[in-house]
């Protein structure tokens, strides 16, 4: 069992009740569920706070309504977005507004003024692609552009990598819709707005009385974001109301709907890429860059890009010498333009090594490693987690090396390490730090945090800087203002909140009357969980609550990677739910191992409602930067609730299919015609726990090993490989098998077939009955051991049990023999590219789409296979997300729908229109089994693609 849970006030719990009650009879669609309260409970900051409820409004007078029901009861509301603020601006304890679900709509695109009005939900990403066929584009764009929403870049006054070249969000909002703390529903923009307003005569009151402060003390430096940005309510900049509320968090009114302004987008980009010996002299090197006029100046640290190679299966773009970088953005109409300004800041840049980069693919790669920075540098490079509590600090360019030097200097006086990054062209610096939260300290960490983070705000403000250069304040830094502001600026902030919400109702606790910091902690309520687990969690210190403390929220989950080939987690796109999101997943985990929350234990249905539509497909432990695993997790947890308890069907029938397939292959004929009779089959899918809409694969006439044992001997030498045939491949498959041997016998390997009772013990995994698949993996271990240990590779030919010998194998056995083993273990492609003198046969002409298995892409690596093919000279178009089966999970009750709707993310599109003639690949069962009854088409191992060519 978990660790025991505080208990929930019976008060607090009631006043819960009513909220929701309250919300509901206003029409509201709510969501006070324990699912929903510990899903919202955190955002992509360090804090954890409950709310009572969640509202995911459908239009903005339900947005409306929620803030009077908040005002009547005086129950906090906090506007939410993705949920990717990482100060903690976008959790309370009232109720959580998420305007994501449905207010995500563009409503008109004016090319002509170059704007565009837009709901507060929608994603930053989705405005640029709304915007792209005018020539325009929105010009902040957040690392986390694939998922934010421009709401919630409203708040906090985002900027990303190219506010050089586009501004702030601040810099490209035309007006407003806003509805204020009072109930006032405003439209602001430049000179004010709606005539005869209360608040905004209120309004123009405070400003005149606080003249010389304004002038003084706001608007010095570009990334001054902390406190309100009231420098646009000055009369010579012409009383902005629309631009000093963004940046706001939330404190001061709800944005209903803006006008933002686009801007025209740069035909040609292009990156130079200097190396320097360390980031304070990368520092150093920035300001001369700036009159070339980039678009963006970024700077890199070498741990960063060590971490990306640590993935699995990660692709790393290759960087010149040295151990930190700026990556420098030029546009122009041409490249030779691009070329031409390039060399100019080779010429001033004083870079130990640099290239310039001009290939869109190349480009995108080395944005991908700044794009997952918050991620990247979530681990020290001793492994010890790395939290965002001092996250994105700003000085003038000028000052940033030293700075970075005493920040250093600071970190080593405080014994803490910390991995910069960041937007170096406009002095913003991004970094987590591995402050020592958790149970092991008595106040869990909580002092040394705050003494750090007190001593690096003075160190900011001495510099004449920004506590936050575009994250806002929230609870992160809103207690340290004093630090940054005078009495009077704060009076100043004071004010105005009195003048939008008297009453405190939006957000409080953040940049007036801020909480204290260290308050609502996420990781110091995380008790250890390491007794009694089945997996190892080895990157984890055998901690579970570690491993699921991994997820930060910085929510890259929620972003559409599949365009790119990711997988992720094929389920949040299907549905847009949170709970199935991997970081939704992770949150309820966290709930789970966590005091005094509405998530008690391994059985809470909250538990099993959030982990149902997880595939297991590992696209996760790949994609997501911070290495979550959350098919381990998901194994574990089923493995804590039904041990020694009664199990759902499937876990009988599917999740023990080898033992059922060896017993259907002593008479496999008869088994496929009581499966394929309708009474049969109906009967034998109920028994399964599986979906009457769904077919049951044939069973193979002779199994793969049948055959081979059967098979003369054959003669000759060779260097020996052994191949390890799985179950699924053995009696559903056998071509394939026969297939794989061919090829290697025809590069020359002498093949032999290992252990007819070896199983990886995948079906046994994915339902939770780890001590059986534990007992499984080690039997095929302790055989395939002796063979790796004689230098023959051992080369799978199914890449899901593949992966389960190169991973599972770890966290289940542990053994020195299963180490030796994962390492010993190959990929088809993986061996013929290390064969000297190996040629693949012509595949020129041919057209392949290629759906790489979930296990294969983010396990295994699938740069083997796609080097392979261009090799071979095919046309290659590889496919992301996942075929939507997954073994047993697409077949299992209660998943086909949505297993259909992720197929329909990018595979079926990808076959329903293909030629005859062209090849769809898929090396894995889940994958050709999905092609074959839901889009009729054969998909091909790339065994079977490489034999059918072979002389």
């Amino acid at each position: 069992m978990s660790a025991p849970s505080a208990p929930v006030s019976t008060a607090a719990v009631e006043a819960g009740r009513a909220v929701g009650e309250e919300l509901r009879r206003a029409g509201l669609e709510v969501d006070d569920s324990g699912l929903a309260r510990a899903l919202y409970s955190s955002d992509g900051s360090l804090y954890r706070v409950l709310p009572q409820a969640v509202v995911r409004p459908r239009h903005a007078d339900e947005i409306v309504a929620t803030l009077e029901v908040c005002r009547r009861l005086g129950v906090p509301l906090t506007p939410r977005g993705a949920g990717t603020s990482i100060a903690g601006n976008a959790v309370g304890t009232g109720v959580v507004l998420d305007t994501s679900r449905h207010l995500c709509r563009v409503h008109a695109i004016d090319a002509e003024a170059r704007t565009a009005t837009i709901d507060p939900g929608i994603v930053q990403a989705a405005l640029q692609t709304a915007a792209r066929p005018h020539g325009l584009r929105f010009g902040p764009d957040p690392s986390t552009h694939n998922r934010c929403t421009v709401g919630g870049m409203i708040g906090n006054n985002a900027c990303g990598s190219r506010a050089l070249g586009y501004g702030r969000t601040s810099d490209n909002v035309v007006a407003l819709d806003v509805v204020t703390g009072t109930g006032e529903r405003l439209r602001v923009g430049p000179g004010g707005g709606s005539e005869g307003s209360p608040v905004l005569g209120a309004l123009q009151d405070v400003v005149s009385g606080g003249l010389a402060t304004l002038r003084t003390e706001f608007g010095r430096f570009g990334r001054q974001v902390s406190g309100y940005s009231l420098e646009h309510l000055l009369p010579e900049r012409g009383f902005d109301v629309a631009r000093a509320l963004v940046g706001s968090e939330g404190t001061l009114a709800v944005v209903l709907g803006a006008t933002v302004r686009l801007v025209a987008d740069a035909p040609v980009r292009g990156l130079v890429v200097l190396g320097y010996p360390t980031m304070p002299e990368a520092a150093d090197a920035t300001p001369a860059l700036l009159p070339h006029e980039p678009t963006a100046v970024e700077g890199l640290d070498s741990r960063m890009v060590q971490r990306l190679r640590d993935v699995p299966a990660a692709v790393v773009p290759d960087l010149p010498r040295g151990d930190a970088w700026l990556v420098v953005e030029l546009t122009g109409d041409s490249e030779a333009e691009v070329v031409a300004k390039a060399h100019g800041v080779l010429a001033d840049a004083g870079a130990l090594d640099s290239s310039v980069v001009t290939d869109p693919a190349e480009a995108a790669a080395i944005w991908r490693i700044r794009e997952d920075g918050a991620g990247l540098a979530g681990r020290t490079s001793d492994g010890h987690p790395a939290h965002a509590g001092w996250e994105d600090a700003a000085v003038p360019v000028q000052e940033l090396g030293s700075y970075l030097r005493d920040f250093d200097a600071l970190l080593d006086q405080h014994g803490l390490q910390c991995v910069p990054y960041g937007h170096f062209g406009d002095g913003c610096v991004h970094g987590r730090i591995d402050f020592p939260f958790g149970p092991d300290s008595a106040d869990g960490g909580r002092g040394r945090y705050r003494a750090f983070v007190r001593d690096a705000a003075g160190l900011v403000a001495g510099y004449g800087g920004s506590l936050s250069g575009e994250h806002g304040d929230g609870r992160a830094r809103s207690e340290l203002l004093p630090l940054m502001y005078s009495p009077a600026a704060l009076s100043l902030f004071a004010q105005v909140k009195a003048v939008f919400d008297p009453d405190d109702v939006l957000n409080p606790g953040v940049l007036v009357r801020p909480l204290p910091l260290d308050e609502d902690i996420r990781a110091t309520a995380a008790p250890r969980k390491r007794e009694g687990l089945a997996l190892a969690y080895r990157h984890d210190g055998g901690d579970l609550s570690a491993a699921v403390h991994r997820c930060t929220g910085v929510g890259k989950c929620r972003a559409d990677l599949q365009s790119s080939g990711g997988v992720m987690c094929p389920s949040w796109p299907a549905t847009r739910e949170e709970k199935d999101s991997t970081r939704g997943r992770a949150r309820v985990l966290q709930e789970m191992l966590a005091p005094g929350g509405p998530v008690r234990d391994w059985r809470s249905p909250e538990v099993h409602d959030a982990l149902d539509l997880c595939l297991s497909c590992k696209g996760c432990s790949r994609d997501c930067p911070t290495g979550v695993d959350m098919a381990s997790y998901k194994a574990e947890v089923l493995h804590q609730s039904y041990r020694r308890r009664l199990r759902p069907r499937a876990h009988y029938t599917l999740g023990r299919l080898p033992f059922w397939a060896d017993l259907a292959a002593r008479a496999p004929r008869l088994v496929n015609a009581v499966l394929r009779s309708r009474l049969g089959g109906r009967v034998a899918k109920w028994s399964a726990g599986m979906d009457q809409r769904r077919e049951v694969p044939p069973f193979a006439a002779r199994t793969f090993r049948d055959e081979w044992a059967a098979r003369p001997v054959p003669a000759g030498g060779g260097a020996p490989v052994a191949l390890w045939v799985d179950s699924f491949t053995d009696h559903f498959a056998p071509e394939v098998a026969h297939a794989v041997a061919r090829v290697l016998e025809a590069a020359g390997y002498r093949v032999q077939v290992p252990g007819a009772d070896t199983c990886c013990g995948l079906t046994w995994i994915t339902t939770g009955q780890l001590d059986t698949a534990r007992a499984t993996l080690a039997h095929t271990v302790d055989t395939l051991a002796p063979l790796v240990d004689a230098g023959i590779p051992v080369v799978g030919v199914e890449p899901s049990c593949t992966a389960a010998l190169r991973g599972e194998s770890l966290e289940l056995v542990g053994s020195d023999a299963a180490e030796r083993v994962a390492r010993g273990t190959r990929t088809l492609a993986e061996l013929l590219a290390a064969t000297p003198g190996w040629e693949p046969p012509s595949l020129a002409g041919v057209e392949i789409v290629a759906q790489p298995h979930c296990h294969h892409a983010s396990v295994l690596g699938w740069s083997a296979d796609a080097a392979l093919l261009r090799k071979a000279g095919a046309t290659v178009t590889r496919l992301g997300g996942c075929c939507g089966l997954a073994g047993n999970w697409g077949v299992e009750k209660g998943h086909h729908d949505v297993s259909v709707t992720i197929a329909e993310q990018q595979l079926l599109p990808a076959v329903r229109d293909l030629p005859e003639d062209a090849v769809v690949l898929a090396d894995g069962f889940s994958c050709r089994t999905q092609l074959d009854q839901l889009a009729g088409r054969r998909g091909q191992h790339l065994a079977e693609l490489l034999a059918g060519r072979l002389p």
